[in-house]
């Protein structure tokens, strides 16, 4: 059993005013197979980096275990060969042999080494990464979102080989993996950072009765300010009023009083004026434990949409429907038939290849949304109501750059709207000033949601809408979207998301 200890560590990017890690303290056990959960940028790729000695940071980070990292970066000229040829240069001294056996506890053979790497779909290009990375059991494993891109019947077979794993640092936003997987969890709040042990569910409910207890506590604290400033303004009151009595005095109405009742009147306003600064102290004893209650409590806050109202209640009707590709001699999907009417939330389920986002491109087509699609052959019948207005999230984020002003500009959003919508999405104002490209994949991400929600729209489509998105966002997308039930066509492999919002899934 090792552990990694680290200490009083600071990090910061060059550019940022704030720092990534500021003073943190914590350790964790290499036997844990621990989660990590955190809001976009809040630094969890930038802590497993710092791990593998990628940056440098004040502090320190101690352990002697030897760290390997998923995903592998695979060059352009990698993609073009067959993965048994590069292994070995992505993991030194990797053998075929185990991670032939690795690729039999994902349900997969061996033939899928031997073909060209960017003939394979995702789940192939990632059980092979992680039959790569889990060929040495000697080293602490660094993983970090491994289902994104990938359908259901290849999440599940990842969720059930990582769960059969021990001795991993496991980055998701898939609430179902982490529960399946993972037994202890590093949180990085807002201010502090704390382990604890359990799954993902386990510590989203101590998490709520613990943020019930805060607020209760900061309201417990706030009426006691309250009481306490009231009785330190009465008492100062009376201080002032009691002093104010010594310099002159009737002497009919106040025969009993003479020249040295002024010390006594001093005396008296001395005691008040000592009242009145131990109530004052009191209160800062109060605002200082009152301070930082807060400091960690997630405000998500509630999300607006404008959905638009259509003349018509069938909005897509698509019968007996089948796209090829020019050149190709088999569909892509064939006799596909269902109806898109106001309010429905229609998820498109099936496994990768199997059409999902050729269908939601051949919809936008014909709704005039520019966008770029190969050259296809139709069948039956696909028929948009006219003047649709759509609303669309790409599951590609690879086309965002430049700067977001120039975003908004192009795009004609209302900036401050659409820095409005990318603030409550936790977006840092500090990222407004990057270029879209030095973003991180779940920002990047988080741009174009924020793009789908300020378009007032009749129909609004997300092909894979979550992928690098914080569990938190997660949860509030799904609060947006039953608050205000908008007609959606979507395609997303979390389970929960899908479970909770789809009123109807047509199986691909």
């Amino acid at each position: 059993m090792a552990q990694i200890n680290v200490k009083n560590l600071y990090f910061g990017y060059d550019g940022n005013f704030d720092n990534v890690f500021e003073n943190a303290s914590f350790f964790i056990d290499t036997d844990w197979k621990l989660g990590l959960i955190g809001r976009n940028g809040k630094g969890k790729t930038t802590f497993m980096n710092l791990l593998l000695g990628k940056y440098q940071f004040e502090g320190s980070i101690e352990t002697n275990v030897k760290f390997e990292y998923f995903p592998y970066v695979i060059s352009d000229e990698q993609m073009c060969i067959s993965a048994i040829d590069f292994i070995e240069d992505i993991k030194f001294n990797c053998e075929s042999w185990k991670v032939i056996r690795e690729l039999g506890e994902l349900n997969e053979t061996a033939e899928i080494l031997y073909r060209p790497f960017n003939t394979l779909s995702s789940g192939e290009r990632t059980k092979i990464m992680l039959a790569v990375l889990f060929s040495d059991e000697s080293e602490f494993l660094l993983i970090d979102e491994p289902t994104n891109h990938l359908d259901q019947a290849a999440r599940e077979c990842v969720k059930a080989y990582l769960g059969s794993k021990k001795s991993f640092i496991l980055v998701s936003h898939d609430r179902d993996l982490l529960d399946a997987c993972i037994d202890h969890v590093l949180i990085l709040n807002r201010k502090t950072i704390e382990v604890q042990k359990g799954n993902f569910s386990s510590w989203w409910d101590n998490k709520q009765k613990m943020d019930q207890f805060v607020i209760a506590e900061n309201e417990k604290h706030k009426k006691k300010i309250k009481k306490l400033k009231q009785a330190a303004k009465r008492t100062s009151e009376w201080s002032d009023k009691n002093e104010r009595t010594k310099i002159g005095f009737d002497p009919v109405k106040e025969h009993d009083r003479f020249i040295d009742t002024r010390s006594f009147i001093g005396s008296k306003t001395k005691k008040l004026q000592s009242r009145v600064k131990q109530v004052e102290k009191r209160i800062d004893r109060e605002i200082e434990e009152k301070e930082g209650l807060l400091q960690d409590i997630e405000r998500a806050p509630d999300l607006k949409l404008e959905k638009l109202v259509h003349y018509k209640k069938q909005l897509i009707t698509i019968k007996d429907y089948g796209v090829r590709y020019a050149g190709s001699d088999t569909p892509v999907f064939s006799d596909l038939s269902f109806n898109v009417f106001a309010g429905d939330r229609i998820a498109l389920h099936g496994e990768n290849g199997c059409g999902k986002s050729t269908l939601i491109k051949m919809i936008l087509k014909k709704t005039g949304t520019n966008l770029f699609i190969s050259e296809t052959d139709e069948n039956g019948l696909c028929e948009i109501a006219s003047g649709l207005i759509v609303s669309y999230i790409n599951q590609d984020t690879s086309n965002l750059a430049g700067s977001i002003y120039n975003y908004c500009d192009d795009n004609e959003f209302d900036q401050s709207i659409f820095f409005t919508i990318l603030r409550q999405l936790n977006f840092e104002r500090n990222q407004f000033s990057k270029k879209m490209q030095d973003l991180s994949d779940g920002q990047k991400k988080k741009v174009l949601i924020a793009s789908s929600i300020i378009t007032p729209a009749h129909l609004y489509i997300w092909d894979e809408p979550l992928n690098y998105i914080d569990v938190f966002s997660c949860m509030q997308l799904e609060n947006l979207l039953l608050n205000y039930q908008p007609t959606m066509l979507f395609v997303e492999h979390d389970v929960r998301f899908r479970e909770n919002i789809a009123t109807k899934t047509i199986e691909l």
